[in-house]
């Protein structure tokens, strides 16, 4: 008796196999195709820039992290077909759009993180700790989309000068006016 069920979840498993591996493309079609104005295709008009990437989450237990799901520019942080990040804003001025060549999204930056001022690192938000931590450090193929606002991005860095990294945000993009 144990034989035989151990033989018939054998021939199961053996059929699933057998069949996941066969290919009916020419009698079903299943896989859908994808639309020739795909998001998934990048602009050939707009330049690709390599951005190391990091990520992010509201759940991390951050030292002085007291804005829980906000950003730092004081919306929600999303995470849909728009999705938020973060940049040293001197690079990357609060509201700049891009798209990861190959991802349907459109980040905004609308946040700003200590360890990226001065460097070239996007924060990407992710809402759970595991999708964060699957991300993990990626160099990616990036597409701005739309430059955002230096003079936002000092309108509200000026009321947060307490900080190191933030007036260095806020200094250079003195600078640059």
């Amino acid at each position: 008796m144990i034989k035989f069920k151990y033989l018939r979840k054998l021939l199961c498993v053996f059929l699933i196999v057998s069949l996941s591996s066969c290919s009916f493309d020419s009698i079903f079609s299943f896989k859908r195709k994808a639309a020739p104005s795909s998001s998934l295709v990048y602009d050939p008009n707009l330049p690709v820039k390599v951005v190391r990437t990091t990520s992010y989450s509201h759940r991390e237990k951050e030292k002085g992290g007291k804005y829980g799901a906000l950003t730092a520019s004081g919306r929600r942080l999303r995470y849909g077909k728009i999705r938020s990040a973060a940049a040293d804003w001197s690079l990357y001025p609060l509201g700049t759009k891009f798209r990861i060549v190959g991802q349907p999204h459109t980040y905004v930056i609308e946040d700003y993180g200590r360890s990226l001022v001065g460097t070239e690192t996007i924060d990407i938000y992710k809402p759970t700790l595991r999708m964060m931590r699957s991300w993990g450090t990626r160099n990616v193929k990036i597409q701005v989309l739309e430059w955002g606002s230096f003079k936002a991005s000092e309108d509200i860095l000026k009321g947060r000068l307490q900080y190191n990294h933030v007036r260095r945000m806020y200094y250079s993009i003195k600078a640059r006016s």
